[in-house]
């Protein structure tokens, strides 16, 4: 019975699996006292973004345009999925030049990457198109003057295979003058605050051991060296809050 009830009190955290969270995992996986207080739930974004809206989950690392959605809602960590200038793995593919694209496929696994899309194609490029939610297998319909945003690991395969590459973090820096935030941890209620300071330090962890990070990590599509170091920027400074709030405002207009 005891048991039972500790299993219950566990904090529910969701986190993406991706590529780009491995290194914010890193630490946690490997601290036995945080792995005794939480239950890690991983999925792709959209999905873990609706564990914290519907309360399933208690803290996750999101993608940020669910933020307004929550009703009530805490960042937590010095941590997130940002960018300083080319994230490399959230783009626009096409087969022609931009001007030229007509349809753009949305991908289903990520809000944010979907909204700042249609912020950039709205009033950076200043194109207008017809926007279509896309299906599991829409990456083979990109031909013509159909485009797609595809985000994650799959961009990064995707970087080898389609004529033109619009990279939305090259484009919003452009745009902005700003870093940008994909995802950060977002918690729905009060969470306590040794939890928060050791769950911090875990996200640290990683960031602070990048090494051991790669070394655990098999992938031949794209040097994770440069990924990790040069195109993720994980801090959560002001700059990326102040884009952050930028995003949010804007995202409202589209």
């Amino acid at each position: 019975m005891h048991t039972k009830l500790v299993e219950l009190n566990k904090i529910k955290v969701g986190a993406v699996s991706y590529l780009n969270t491995k290194p914010l995992l890193h630490g946690i996986r490997l601290s036995d006292g945080l792995l005794k207080r939480i239950e890690l739930i991983e999925d792709y974004p959209a999905k873990i973004a609706a564990g914290l809206l519907n309360n399933e989950i208690d803290v996750g690392l999101v993608p940020v345009a669910v933020i307004p959605k929550l009703k009530t809602y805490h960042i937590v960590t010095d941590f997130c999925i940002g960018t300083e200038g080319e994230v490399a793995s959230v783009a626009l593919f096409s087969e022609v030049p931009i001007n030229e694209v007509q349809t753009v496929m949305l991908d289903y696994q990520s809000r944010t990457s979907v909204n700042l899309a249609k912020v950039l194609l709205k009033n950076y490029w200043k194109k207008e198109v017809v926007f279509e939610e896309a299906q599991p297998d829409f990456r083979s319909k990109i031909s013509g003057t159909v485009a797609a945003i595809v985000i994650g690991d799959r961009a990064l395969e995707q970087r080898k295979m389609s004529k033109y590459v619009y990279d939305l973090g090259l484009a919003w820096k452009d745009y902005t003058g700003l870093p940008f935030v994909f995802a950060a941890w977002v918690a729905n209620k009060e969470l306590p605050e040794d939890f928060l300071d050791a769950f911090n330090r875990a996200n640290g962890f990683g960031v602070q051991h990048m090494d051991a990070v790669l070394q655990e990590t098999n992938y031949g599509m794209y040097d994770l060296k440069k990924y990790y170091t040069e195109n993720i920027s994980y801090e959560l400074t002001d700059k990326k809050k102040q884009a952050l709030k930028l995003f949010l405002n804007l995202i409202e207009k589209v």
